[in-house]
Parts: structure tokens; C-alpha cells; sequence
């Protein structure tokens, strides 16, 4: 399994609309990307326009398959202005619950 870990500095007069469409890209991902496993959205709590994305994929194919989603293109157009910087970092989970596929509800 893989994460992708991205963080945004988000324009300070952008950052409701931003929050608004990263947690409608969340519930889209979770909900019609069967490859995506987990999509955490976290702000960080001294400065809401800082905002770090931890989304659980099951391999690199569900990761490009999330790129080319219509509702990904949808996100992207809408939030790419908002945007002053990004980094995006992909990482291989080696935890032991990464080595098990588990129905259990994740505790954000």
C-alpha cells in the first residue's frame, strides 16, 4: 500500500472554498475509487491556510486511476487558483495494518 501525503499553502482569502472542495474530493474519492483506502483532510490548527492531505492508496495504479477521475479534473480546476504552494510526497506504507485489508471504521 501507498500514501500519498500532500500539503497545500492555501491563499489566506481562499481558505473555506478550499476546505470545502478538498472535503468534497475526500467523500468523491472514498466513494468512487475502490483503490482509495483512506483520504484524511487536516488543517493545521495554528494556521487554517495550511492544510495536509493523507490519502491511503492500494498501489501506484489507484494513484494514477485517482489522477485521471473526473471529479479529481473537477477539484483541481476549481482549487488550482487557489493554491500558493503544494508538495506532494508519495511513501510505502510498511506499518503491519498496511498487510491487511480491514472493515473496521478508521478514527479520524
Amino acid at each position: 500500500m501507498l500514501a500519498l501525503v500532500v500539503t497545500f499553502d492555501v491563499k489566506r482569502e481562499h481558505a473555506a472554498d478550499f476546505l470545502k472542495a478538498i472535503l468534497a474530493q475526500a467523500a468523491n474519492s472514498l466513494a468512487k475509487e475502490p483503490g482509495c483506502r483512506q483520504f484524511n483532510v487536516c488543517v493545521d490548527p495554528e494556521d487554517a491556510c495550511r492544510i495536509l492531505l493523507y490519502e491511503v492508496y492500494d498501489d501506484q495504479a489507484a494513484i494514477e486511476r485517482h489522477r485521471t477521475t473526473p471529479h479529481f479534473a473537477a477539484y483541481n480546476a476549481t482549487v488550482t487558483p487557489m493554491i500558493a504552494d503544494k508538495q506532494i510526497r508519495v511513501v510505502k506504507i510498511v506499518s503491519p495494518a498496511a498487510t491487511t485489508q480491514s472493515s473496521a471504521p478508521s478514527h479520524q
